[in-house]
């Protein structure tokens, strides 16, 4: 009969798993080549291993507080993400289909272990979910005030030196030439990958020192700011100096690699600089921080 039991449990299992991989499967696809292939989604990859490396890091601390959900909670939740899943799936709303099918999953999980366990696993949990793309909207509403803010500060620190160069809105005129600050330029990609890799480094870390942590990342943006307001200047520099084909081709890349690498180097700069003032101001006996 223990035989038995395990045959069918595996074999339920394995229904179960080729109907989540039916399900997850071409929506991940979809993600792939529509969010992950871009500059803004370059991160994807990156934060799917090491968000699963997390669970698998913490799964077995975690799974000692499992508990079996009421049947109803799970249909019902089941039932709504599905059927709003497939609604995405059908207009192709990349946005929303992601993050449907990913808490879709987490049902499915939670079906499994319970409540307690996905808030032992909250932060992986809510990691994951940078592998999908932000709401169009939502990029729109962040995105336009930075390209108004990076282009008007460019425009003001190089008139100090004597360039030639003006602007209206977010075109930004030097010499002969016109450039557009556009989204990839304005902070919000790089925002989205700074932070979901910095969180990361900062939750391995720091993340028995949970005031301390929560101080890096209110630097995240600053930083991410800053290091695009650095690239906008090195491509109107490279285009005034250089002309624009020199500007678009592989260093207009090349300097979007450059800026991520040290707003993250500037990261690992910051927390090397604060991490000695913060137990100097507050000392471990004061903190009242849970040490691992």
């Amino acid at each position: 009969m223990l035989t038995e039991f395990r045959a069918s449990t595996i074999a339920s299992f394995a229904v179960l798993a080729a109907g989540i991989a039916l399900f997850a499967i071409p929506t991940l696809i979809f993600v792939i080549q529509e969010y992950w292939s871009r500059e803004d989604g370059a991160h994807g990859p990156i934060v799917l291993f090491t968000g699963l490396w997390l669970v698998w890091r913490q799964w077995h601390d975690a799974i000692s507080a499992r508990e079996i959900p009421s049947g109803i909670r799970v249909w019902g939740s089941l039932s709504l993400l599905v059927a709003l899943q497939v609604a995405a799936r059908i207009t192709q709303i990349v946005e929303l289909e992601g993050f449907l099918m990913y808490g879709s999953l987490i049902v499915v999980l939670y079906a499994f272990v319970g409540a307690e366990v996905l808030k032992r696993l909250w932060f992986p949990i809510v990691y994951i979910g940078f592998i999908f793309p932000p709401p169009e909207t939502l990029v729109a509403a962040v995105t336009v005030p930075m390209k108004m803010w990076l282009s008007v500060a460019a425009i003001r620190f190089l008139d100090l030196f004597g360039y030639p160069i003006g602007g209206e809105g977010v075109r930004i005129f030097i010499g002969q030439y016109e450039l557009l600050v556009a989204a990839a330029c304005a902070g919000i990609n790089s925002i989205i990958s700074l932070s979901s890799i910095s969180l990361f480094y900062i939750y391995v870390r720091h993340q028995a020192e949970w005031r301390y942590a929560a101080l890096l990342v209110l630097f995240i943006v600053p930083i991410a700011l800053l290091a695009n307001f650095v690239r906008v200047l090195i491509l109107i520099l490279l285009t005034y100096h250089a002309g624009e084909a020199a500007a678009q081709g592989f260093l207009h890349n090349f300097a979007g690699i450059v800026m991520f690498a040290v707003a993250i180097a500037a990261v690992f700069a910051l927390d090397s600089v604060l991490k000695p003032v913060w137990n100097r101001v507050f000392p471990s006996s004061d903190r009242g921080d849970l040490h691992a």
